[in-house]
């Protein structure tokens, strides 16, 4: 008996101002584009999801506008009125359309969401989760200066219990390193979005002395053999992030030893079934894992925490509450961070839902699918 049949989706285009410019030598973010996703069954009941391409293919080749298209033209046709008894059959219906794993992911997750409401149980309890309370880290970008000291001498005393910082070509290897000491409570990522392309392992090399917990994607997102060298020359361990787009790109990192962490990010490689296939790929090679962050809204940041309860999620993630980047995020109850840790709730699915108010104020575009009568 099918347990998911799908009757309805409902697609929402928005477009929310950040508090702040969110700024790596990649971009520099004002305002976040995305696309929430409802998907309903016969009897009403809904599955929430989040598509986390940015406006422009400057992090990867998919974009806002290229998802909506694909979500639109093959992703919905495909699965509208189609029953199946698990979300991870959604891969058999989608195997026409090649890669587009960011548009993937966003049907992936409300279905997930709508199997969990519908099985009665959280969605984090449906995935095996360990934990009821995930572990927060901030991001913080800019250059190292009071103003960085002050941001995260405020993350210290909120709770979080890693800092995750960017580095660009003016960073200075010596200030992260000041910094690090300063505040020995905390937990130091670098995350370097692939900036020694252009600066080189020479300068990378530099990082090693700085005392930091991880660095984050040191060269481009294809450069295996440059991490895999770097890996074998550093202390410190190399965590890939825009490398891990699928569960074989993993596989390749073990492999190779290009890295010795993974950083997940379902909206990146295709949703829940994917990174659960990634997830115990590095449990059998005991490979640490930790959530990576889109500066996405609180739906997508929901799964993200669901999937971060699993057992082999030993680094805290880019979790930070509702109103860091936002000063509205459209779901309710908003995202909360408490002494350090966001408490998952004993509620069916993931716990949040979509808080219409806000977000009707900052809709571009909405579709509505229905199967046909």
């Amino acid at each position: 008996m099918a347990l998911i049949d799908i009757a309805e989706i409902r697609l929402h285009r928005v477009s929310v101002p950040l508090k702040q410019p969110f700024t790596t030598h990649l971009q520099k973010v004002t305002e976040r584009e995305s696309i929430l996703v409802e998907v309903v069954d016969s009897k009403g009941i809904i599955g929430l999801g989040e598509c986390v391409a940015f406006s422009a293919p400057w992090y990867t080749e998919e974009t806002c506008q290229s998802c909506w298209d694909t979500l639109v033209n093959w992703l919905i046709p495909a699965v509208i009125g189609k029953a199946m008894t698990h979300p991870s059959e959604l891969c058999e219906q989608f195997k026409h359309v090649k890669g587009n794993r960011m548009a993937k992911a966003s049907l992936d997750l409300a279905v997930w969401d709508l199997f969990a409401k519908k099985q009665d149980v959280p969605l984090w309890k449906l995935l095996g989760g360990e934990r009821s309370e995930i572990d927060a880290g901030i991001v913080l970008t800019g250059e190292i200066n009071e103003h960085m000291y002050e941001a995260t001498r405020s993350a210290l005393e909120t709770g979080y219990q890693r800092v995750k910082v960017k580095i660009d070509e003016r960073t200075d290897p010596h200030e992260v390193k000041k910094l690090v000491t300063s505040f020995p409570q905390l937990l130091f990522f670098a995350d370097a979005n692939g900036i020694f392309d252009r600066l080189g392992l020479e300068a990378l090399l530099t990082y090693d002395h700085a005392g930091l917990t991880l660095i984050e994607q040191p060269f481009g997102e294809d450069e295996w053999e440059q991490h895999k060298k770097a890996s074998a020359l550093m202390r410190t361990p190399i965590a890939l992030d825009e490398s891990i787009r699928s569960v074989a790109d993993a596989r390749r990192m073990i492999k190779l030893e290009a890295g010795s962490v993974i950083v997940l990010k379902p909206g990146r490689v295709g949703g829940i079934t994917a990174s659960l296939n990634i997830h115990e790929l590095a449990k059998q090679h005991a490979i640490p894992v930790w959530m990576g962050g889109m500066i996405e809204f609180g739906i997508s940041k929901a799964h993200n925490l669901a999937l971060a309860s699993l057992a082999q999620m030993t680094y805290p993630g880019d979790f930070s509450a509702s109103t860091h980047f936002w000063a509205e995020d459209p779901i309710e109850p908003i995202i909360e961070v408490v002494a350090g840790t966001i408490a998952l709730a004993d509620v069916v699915g993931i716990g949040y839902e979509i808080n219409h108010a806000i977000m009707e104020k900052y809709v571009k575009d909405q579709r509505i699918f229905r199967v046909s009568s």
